[in-house]
C-alpha cells in the first residue's frame, strides 16, 4: 500500500511539473541553424530585451518564422522555418534566448 502511494503522489508531482525547454538544447539549435547567418551570436541574442524576445518569438514561433521567410536574404532558413522540426525544437530555442536577453545578466558562449 505504502509502495502504491509513493507511486501516485510522484505521479502527480512529475505530471504537474511545466514542459519547458531546455537551454542546453536551444543553444545546440541555435548553434547549428542560425550562426550561418547570424555570425555573431553573442551580439544578435544580447540585442533584444527578455519581453522582446518573447515577443519576437510569439507563442508558437510564427512571428520569428515570418520574420525570417518574408526576408529574401533569409532564403536559406525559409525550409527550416517551415518545418515540424523547427515547431519541436521551438521551445529549446525560446528558452536560449531568453536566458541570455540583454537584461538577463546572462552571456552566451555559442560554439
Amino acid at each position: 500500500m505504502n509502495k502504491y502511494i509513493l507511486y501516485v503522489i510522484t505521479l502527480i508531482f512529475l505530471s504537474s511539473m511545466p514542459l519547458s525547454g531546455a537551454v542546453y538544447k536551444g543553444q545546440r539549435e541555435f548553434s547549428k541553424k542560425c550562426i550561418s547567418c547570424h555570425s555573431k551570436p553573442q551580439e544578435f541574442i544580447s540585442s533584444l530585451t527578455i519581453e522582446q524576445w518573447e515577443e519576437q518569438i510569439g507563442k508558437d514561433g510564427e512571428k520569428l518564422a515570418k520574420v525570417h521567410t518574408s526576408n529574401e536574404k533569409a532564403q536559406e532558413s525559409w525550409k527550416y522555418f517551415n518545418s515540424e522540426k523547427y515547431k519541436k525544437k521551438l521551445k529549446h530555442l525560446r528558452d536560449f534566448l531568453v536566458e541570455f536577453a540583454k537584461d538577463s545578466g546572462n552571456v552566451p558562449t555559442c560554439n
